[in-house]
């Protein structure tokens, strides 16, 4: 097995793989990348048993083999280098040899037999989406799944696809995202929940342009295919809540805010916000909204900021840290926000559009 490659063409693709690469493994294997050459592409893949990514780089003169190498290790020789090096791998005996220059590098290897392979995914259902659209759909929904909670299922994020559309939910049991795109679908309605590492590695794959990303979903699996890159995850076995049922439908005070103006005022108070609860308390008066917010140190920060409202008085208590969330990922000029009673869960959305909304739960101060 031999070849030699621009250290630019083997950087990123290697960056991106070895990223699946846990630092605490099971199997000594799982801590290596596999590295393959054959037909003139080296194919590389990093597996954790849960995600792999494989990524093809076409080579001009090779010998084929495949050998398995330190992810960490073989990464960090290649950011060392100059940018403009060349990359010479080959084999001998039980090391994989790295030259480039004047530095030769020296790997412990095994064999790529003992490396795992997700099992081939028979893909029930089709869909083809700009890669700008999947990644802002993970990008105003991700902050709201739960990270190792025991409810397992919320560890990740729901994919629905039907009619055309692709949705996708996020909750952890204190506050709900979901939002809407447009997609080619080939397959009848499905649900599928993908782990929250699989979420973010996803993401780490895709760009912001109209090129198409295709994702096949299996029973299991759930595969992208982005350029030159193969991405599986397996799916999170389990029942997702029914995210209907926790959108309120009947809020009848509504309040229109500029919403960077209602962030910084957010942002604010919650420097004496208590910092376990975060809990900041809201009183809605015609035209007026006030936060206010206290802390075990007897300190209290008092804001107020103009909004379009009409309607009778409310206060309402919230996690600050949950508002600014959502705050934080809303792209439109103003936001609304619906509210009913004191007891009840306030929605927010983009003033002019349905494509997300956002659920926050209120908190009793």
């Amino acid at each position: 097995m031999k070849f030699s490659v621009v250290r630019e063409t083997l950087l990123k693709p290697l960056q991106l793989v070895a990223g699946v690469v846990e630092r605490k493994q099971t199997m000594p294997v799982l801590a290596n990348v596999l590295v393959e050459v054959k037909d003139n592409i080296l194919t590389l893949t990093g597996s954790d048993l849960e995600v792999e990514l494989i990524s093809h780089v076409p080579l001009d003169e090779c010998e084929e083999g495949r050998v398995t190498v330190p992810a960490r290790k073989l990464v960090d020789i290649c950011k060392s280098l100059p940018d403009s090096a060349v990359i010479e791998f080959s084999l001998d005996e039980q090391k994989a040899v790295i030259r480039s220059g004047r530095s030769r590098f020296s790997l412990s290897t095994l064999p790529a037999e003992e490396f795992p392979n997700i099992q081939d995914m028979q893909g029930e259902l089709n869909v083809v989406v700009a890669q700008s659209s999947v990644r802002r759909l993970i990008e105003r929904t991700g902050f709201a799944m739960a990270n190792q909670d025991v409810r397992y299922y919320l560890n990740g994020m729901l994919l629905e696809v039907a009619d055309g559309q692709l949705r996708v939910v996020a909750t952890d049991g204190h506050r709900l995202a979901t939002a809407i795109e447009d997609a080619q679908v080939t397959g009848d309605l499905t649900q599928v929940i993908v782990p929250r590492k699989g979420v973010l590695e996803l993401n780490r794959l895709l760009s912001d342009t109209e090129e198409t990303v295709e994702l096949v979903i299996g029973s299991n699996h759930i595969r992208a295919k982005v350029a030159d890159y193969v991405f599986t995850s397996k799916l999170v076995e389990g029942k997702f809540p029914d995210y209907h049922r926790v959108i309120p439908r009947n809020n009848e005070k509504i309040i229109i805010a500029d919403r960077l103006e209602l962030r910084q005022v957010f942002l604010r108070a919650s420097i004496l916000s208590n910092e376990k609860y975060r809990g900041v308390r809201l009183i809605l008066k015609n035209g007026m909204l006030q936060v206010f917010a206290n802390n075990p140190e007897q300190e209290e920060a008092e804001e107020s900021v103009l909004v379009q409202y009409q309607g009778d008085n409310l206060e309402v208590g919230f996690n600050v840290g949950y508002l600014l969330d959502v705050l934080g990922v809303v792209d439109s000029q103003e936001v609304r926000i619906s509210l009913n009673d004191s007891n009840s869960s306030a929605l927010i959305e983009e003033s002019q559009s349905h494509a997300a909304q956002y659920v926050v739960m209120p908190m009793r101060l």
